[in-house]
């Protein structure tokens, strides 16, 4: 799946602008549980378990989901911004 179809499918199910310091504080609740989980180093791929809970894997995915969500209600196309963000990153990189 595209970071763009994924924008959609999160807009579609989870879109509640009079949330966004919920979905904020949300995100940071993320990155601490990720910053939890990489301290352990446990991935879906090293993992004795057919599913993702409890792994870096998750995490990542929960971090992603929640900038998603919070993109969606300021409505930037967050496509377009990593495009645009690369040719800085690019520029930067160059020099």
């Amino acid at each position: 799946m595209e970071i763009g179809e994924l924008q959609r499918v999160i807009k579609e199910r989870d879109y509640k602008p009079e949330l966004v310091k919920d979905y904020f504080l949300k995100l940071v609740e993320e990155v601490g549980e990720l910053s939890r989980v990489i301290r352990k180093g446990k991935t879906f791929e090293n993992s004795q378990s057919d599913t993702i809970k409890g792994t870096i894997d998750e995490e990542l995915y929960d971090v992603i989901y929640y900038c998603l969500a919070l993109a969606n209600i300021y409505d930037i196309d967050m496509e377009q911004a990593i495009s645009l963000k690369e040719v800085i990153n690019k520029e930067r990189t160059d020099h």
